[in-house]
């Protein structure tokens, strides 16, 4: 947690839910908040000189950002002293984690998890063990004054591992629902479906993921990215996470083509990469109908407003 020694370099907009994590500490407990110039981001070099300049030591970041200073590799030329190192938004390769924390290696590091509709985090992981570079890093367990349950189709609680489902959100975190929008409302925020005895509300997240070997959550991805394909059941965000280690791409988005039934690998990289070595890949990691069928080299993936990878973008260029 913060300290009043802290200064807390902000990355976030005001209008994104993740900077409240930025500005909270800072009247709670009197932390200094410095807010970091937008312009600074686009070129990351620039970003590691301001917090170096300004003695940032505190950072919660969404990690296309953290990924584009690591494969720049520019921690090994400039490495400012940062001791809190946060991220969330998106998913986070481990890949890219082992980067930072090779500098880092005395940091607390942490993943931080929550939609807007339950006020910015309701759950985290504070990094304790070292990761392959081929994991997932999990989100965690529920805050205080947060329970995150997680139901399979029939809406039944799932109690063991592996067993991918729905997470739902209850508490006192939950907002107060949509503002003039009470259709939207109706369908988010919901009665618990494992009772109906009294009022109780939670937040149908969309999000999907299952518990590991250490009760923690795995996200896969979201429902409303998982597709029908020959037949198939698939969550786009398993491919992502199977190709997250892939040592000759920078970035990369799965996205689904409905028009032509084709699962779309939009990726980054130095160097046109062949399907054939996607596929060797991925071969010992996911079923073959998952695997990608068309493959689209960038320059760098379109980010939206919020420096998460904008996936309507790359829909509409398809």
């Amino acid at each position: 947690r913060p300290n009043i020694d802290d200064i807390i370099g902000n990355q976030s907009p005001f209008y994104f839910d993740k900077s409240l994590f930025d500005i909270y500490p800072s009247i709670a407990i009197g932390s200094k908040i410095v807010i970091i110039p937008e312009s600074k981001f686009i070129f990351p070099i620039e970003a590691l000189k301001y917090i170096k300049d300004k003695n940032i030591n505190y950072i919660y970041w969404v990690p296309s950002i953290l990924k584009n200073i690591a494969n720049l590799n520019l921690l090994e030329s400039l490495s400012p002293k940062l001791d809190k190192i946060f991220f969330g938004g998106e998913s986070m390769s481990a890949k890219v984690l082992n980067y930072w924390r090779k500098y880092y290696p005395n940091a607390t590091f942490g993943n931080m998890y929550g939609p807007s509709e339950i006020t910015d985090i309701c759950s985290r992981y504070i990094v304790d063990r070292n990761f392959s570079n081929d994991e997932v890093i999990p989100i965690g367990k529920a805050c205080r004054n947060t329970q995150i349950l997680l139901l399979d189709d029939n809406n039944e609680l799932i109690k063991s591992s592996q067993i991918t489902g729905e997470l739902y959100i209850r508490g006192s975190c939950l907002s107060l629902q949509y503002y003039k929008n009470q259709s939207k409302s109706n369908i988010a925020f919901i009665q618990n479906p494992l009772h109906n005895k009294y009022y109780d509300i939670v937040y149908k997240t969309g999000d999907l993921g299952y518990y590991n070997e250490y009760g923690e959550i795995i996200l896969v991805g979201r429902a409303d990215f998982q597709i029908k394909h020959n037949g198939y059941r698939i969550e786009l965000g398993e491919i992502e996470n199977a190709l997250l280690d892939y040592a000759y791409i920078d970035d990369l988005c799965v996205v689904y083509d409905d028009f032509d039934k084709e699962i779309v690998l939009y990726y980054e990289s130095s160097s046109e990469v062949k399907k054939a070595e996607i596929f060797n890949h991925l071969k010992d990691k996911i079923a073959k109908y998952m695997f990608p069928t068309k493959l689209i080299k960038l320059d760098s993936l379109p980010l939206n407003a919020n420096g998460k990878i904008d996936r309507k973008a790359l829909m509409q260029s398809l």
